[in-house]
């Protein structure tokens, strides 16, 4: 069986909180070195850079800062998201374009500015979709949108990065965060749905991250059982 790669430093947008905090308290428990971008400054003192991703540009011009002073980059992992939930016509434009632009436009504005730093290395990417970029719901027009964009642009990343870097895409279902806190309940998970801890589907992106060059993981959904948004 192939070793497995070490971890290196490792980017995690998003990385203050949810997914995305378990995410990076997983590779500095491993071993690695991770380096957060968030709006907000992560709980347990973690590397840090605040970044709006709503500003591709700047987004872009972090990851070249966090890089040069790290000496490159070995993973990154696209954690952040947000969400306006309701019917397109009841949501706010600019709360409905936010959504796109941190989910989708912000993904692809840190993978871009990551790529040459990572094919110095064979280094790895994860995106972060959701079971909901491979199934529509209504009132979710917005996440629906970017999510799908998040996997047709990591299945495209894929065939474009060939051997130069490895790129999986990760399509989680429900997760308990506080992704849901603040909406009107029929907006909720309902009593007693299942949802996983995100510390364990942090362990499905630390296998993705640690596959040697060559090993290709092309796509993980992670799910508890009875997930209702898959297949």
């Amino acid at each position: 069986m192939p070793a497995e790669r070490a971890l290196g430093t490792v980017l995690v947008t998003g990385g203050a909180s949810g997914l995305g905090a378990a995410v990076a308290a997983a590779v500095r428990d491993a071993g690695g070195t991770p380096v957060v971008l968030d709006v907000n400054p992560p709980a347990d003192g973690l590397a840090f850079e605040r970044v709006d991703l709503t500003r591709p540009r700047e987004a872009e011009a972090a990851v070249t800062r966090v890089a040069e002073a790290y000496g490159g980059l070995d993973g990154v992992v696209t954690a952040a998201g947000t969400d306006a939930v309701g019917d397109l016509g009841d949501v706010d434009p600019d709360a409905w374009d936010r959504v796109i632009m941190v989910n989708l436009v912000g993904t692809a504005a840190v993978v871009r500015a990551a790529l040459p730093f990572l094919e110095r290395v064979q280094g790895r990417v994860v995106t972060v979709a959701s079971t909901l970029g491979l199934r529509a719901l209504p009132a979710a027009s917005a996440y629906c949108a970017s999510k799908f964009g998040v996997v047709g642009f990591t299945r495209a990343l894929a065939l474009e990065a060939g051997e130069r870097v490895g790129v999986t895409l990760l399509l989680p279902g429900g997760m308990r965060t506080a992704f849901f806190d603040g909406r009107p309940e029929e907006f909720k998970p309902v009593p007693g749905q299942r949802l996983n801890a995100p510390e364990d589907v942090a362990e499905a992106v630390l296998f993705a991250l640690r596959r040697p060059p060559g090993f290709e993981l092309r796509e993980l959904v992670v799910t508890p059982s009875g997930e209702p948004s898959w297949p």
